[in-house]
């Protein structure tokens, strides 16, 4: 159970209330240290799996705890930047990618239990969607939304908007999915 791939798993759900701690501290360069913890969470994201796969040390609890572990630091950083911008367009898009991992979740463990969770496998979008949005992310916690580069607040907000977009269209492919299945099936 307690592995290397765990173990970065782990770090990265320790990581969570280091980031609420960063972000509300007066520190002068909060945005940066909280952009390196998201960053950090999001690199060990990639690599825990990676590390499973190539020493063979996969095990049942890393694949319960990896996307959940993700989903928390996601919604996390999401909750923390809504305070900060302040912005509807923002905030919906915030809540539609949080809605979509709470869906998609889901759906994952209804197919699971109908025995069909290879029908909703992360697809190649899902791995799109996460990669602009971990990016979309960190840029984001990194900028001083008042002292900080205009153009870099602007590219943070653009990816957020094309995360949101590409999480409406991979939540739809998973629920096409899983309605073929049910269509499918006696």
């Amino acid at each position: 159970m307690f592995n290397l791939p765990n173990s970065l798993t782990l770090l990265r759900v320790a990581m969570i209330p280091a980031l609420v701690l960063v972000f509300f501290s007066g520190w002068e360069n909060k945005h940066l240290i909280a952009a390196a913890l998201f960053g950090a969470a999001a690199v060990t994201d990639w690599l825990d799996g990676y590390l499973a796969r190539r020493l063979g040390q996969w095990t049942s609890f890393g694949a319960f705890l990896d996307p959940v572990a993700d989903k928390l630091m996601v919604a996390v950083a999401i909750i923390l930047l809504v305070h900060e911008f302040q912005s509807v367009l923002f905030t919906v898009a915030g809540c539609v990618i949080i809605a979509r991992e709470i869906v998609v979740s889901a759906l994952r463990e209804w197919m699971a239990e109908l025995g069909e969770r290879t029908s909703v496998k992360v697809s190649w979008l899902g791995k799109v969607k996460t990669t602009v949005q971990m990016i979309s992310i960190t840029v984001l916690l990194f900028v001083d939304p008042i002292y900080g580069n205009p153009l870099l607040y602007l590219l943070g907000h653009a990816l957020f908007l094309i995360a949101a977009v590409l999480t409406v269209w991979s939540m739809l492919a998973y629920l096409l999915a899983a309605l073929r299945v049910m269509q499918d099936a006696p």
